[in-house]
């Protein structure tokens, strides 16, 4: 089954409740499928210095690439929400070109990627799309303010009619209504304005070990009972930050995807039993196309139509 126009095939009684309640599968970290070797190291920041050693760019190559295919085929693959995390690199001589990071910068600058999206989002007018912008490495403070209002107006010329502006309660039903179909969520307080909403929470295990992982979301999605704006689910395990990532990056012939990929059938278990304790809003993950991810978090949308 194709997933490429899921929302726009969901029951009719789901076109009138809250985006906030829908089950949105989303992509973590979705840029990362395109990360440049030759690229110097964004983070860790303490590894910062040693960007000219090529083996140790490519461990952080190897172990940060968390998505496999591009934006384009994530969203044909049903994926709705996307965690863009935007960096300049150091020493561009394009003053407001920017690209996307995670461990390195990606090889494609953002406004190409952001076009690739808007031209999909005008072939599924029914398909809402959320991208949440974070983190902004390498906005030094002399630039900052250039860079993001150079980024928002950008996304505001590109996007034009189809942004969404910030509303209590939307509805498939009344995005449609209106032709609106781009969410932006901006996490930067000094520049949010109508067209821009704001940060959106992303809880996760901060871990490797699953059950931890699944410990700290129930706990999160305890506290999310009576939510009325979106939030995150984050099913990516996370690699530590002292000696004990030596486990796994000394792992020749292993990556970060194929231990997600282990993990990740399990996890979804857990996600459908959870979901009948718990509300779930966007549920995100590394490898999206795996492992039926979007069709379990689509299907948890039907049992919520069942049980209304």
């Amino acid at each position: 089954m194709s997933y490429a126009d899921w929302m726009s095939q969901l029951p009719a009684e789901l076109h009138t409740i809250p985006l906030f309640k829908l089950a949105i599968p989303g992509s973590h970290d979705s840029m990362s499928y395109d990360l440049d070797i030759n690229s110097r190291i964004i983070e860790p920041e303490r590894l910062r210095r040693f960007s000219r050693i090529y083996c140790l760019r490519k461990i952080i190559h190897t172990w940060a690439a968390t998505q496999e295919v591009c934006i384009t085929e994530q969203l044909n693959a049903g994926a709705r929400y996307f965690d863009l995390r935007i960096a300049r690199k150091p020493n561009d001589t394009n003053p407001t070109r920017l690209f996307f990071h995670h461990g390195l910068c990606t090889r494609t600058d953002v406004e190409t990627v952001l076009r690739e999206i808007n031209m999909w989002a005008e072939s599924h007018p029914k398909e809402i799309i959320i991208l949440s912008l974070s983190h902004f490495e390498g906005f030094d403070k002399n630039i900052s303010r250039q860079l993001h209002n150079h980024l928002i107006t950008f996304m505001k010329n590109l996007f034009g009619n189809k942004l969404l502006p910030k509303t209590n309660s939307p509805t498939l039903k009344s995005c449609w209504s209106q032709g609106k179909n781009i969410i932006v969520s901006y996490d930067n307080i000094q520049f949010i304005q109508p067209v821009l909403w704001r940060k959106i929470t992303y809880y996760y295990g901060n871990s490797m070990d699953r059950a931890v992982i699944t410990t700290k979301l129930s706990q999160a999605l305890e506290r999310e009972k009576s939510f009325n704006y979106f939030f995150v689910c984050g099913l990516n395990p996370t690699l530590p930050h002292d000696t004990r990532i030596l486990r796994y990056i000394l792992r020749i012939c292993d990556n970060f995807t194929n231990v997600v990929r282990r993990g990740l059938p399990k996890l979804l278990r857990w996600v459908n039993q959870q979901y009948d304790k718990t509300p779930m809003n966007i549920v995100a993950s590394d490898v999206v196309t795996r492992d039926d991810f979007v069709a379990t978090i689509v299907k948890l949308n039907l049992k919520r139509a069942k049980g209304r």
